[in-house]
């Protein structure tokens, strides 16, 4: 009975210091961006948008950095991290979206952090644990913050941490054997 009462408390504590790290994290005004409406969600990692400015208004690609969504053929973890993008964009959500260094990737999509109702897309989907953290040289302006939100989804089992049905092969190493 004691070691169930002290694991239960550790793992109480555990769960306590990692809510009071996430509300720590203060969270800013949206940075400067680009205004875009969302068209389509193509996977959990790239959307397709509507930029309302542009004349004539053109639909284009958008992949979002910083995340690693397994991919479509991943089952169940594909489809859940596009129904979880598509739970929080929808249809004809008005987003704001903000480059890194880098604007455009060899797919010639922009790659973008996306930001809707003052929340970093990018990052409550890794938080939720639907995709990976994944910053790549140059882009790494909210490395530190995604990786954070990444070691919450993990710590707490979340997604594709659930150790009862884990993500198995990562979506980089299930690319490259297709």
């Amino acid at each position: 009975m004691g070691f169930k009462f002290l694991h239960s408390a550790i793992q109480n504590a555990i769960i306590l210091l990692c809510l009071i790290g996430l509300a720590s994290c203060k969270t800013s005004p949206p940075p400067e961006g680009q205004r875009a409406i969302v068209q389509r969600i193509v996977s959990g990692q790239t959307i397709e948008v509507l930029f309302p400015s542009q004349k004539p208004a053109l639909i284009e690609k958008v992949r979002l950095l910083g995340i690693d969504a397994p991919d479509l053929q991943q089952e169940p973890w594909g489809k859940a991290a596009k129904n979880a993008l598509t739970e929080r964009l929808g249809q004809q959500a008005a987003i704001l979206l903000e480059s890194d260094r880098e604007p455009i990737d060899s797919f010639g999509r922009r790659l973008a952090y996306v930001w809707y109702e003052d929340k970093l897309i990018n990052e409550e989907l890794i938080a939720q644990g639907f995709v990976l953290e994944r910053s790549r040289t140059p882009n790494t302006k909210y490395s530190q913050r995604l990786s954070r939100a990444q070691e919450y989804a993990r710590t707490m089992g979340y997604g594709i941490w659930n150790p009862e049905n884990p993500l198995r092969q990562t979506p980089s190493a299930f690319r490259s054997k297709k």
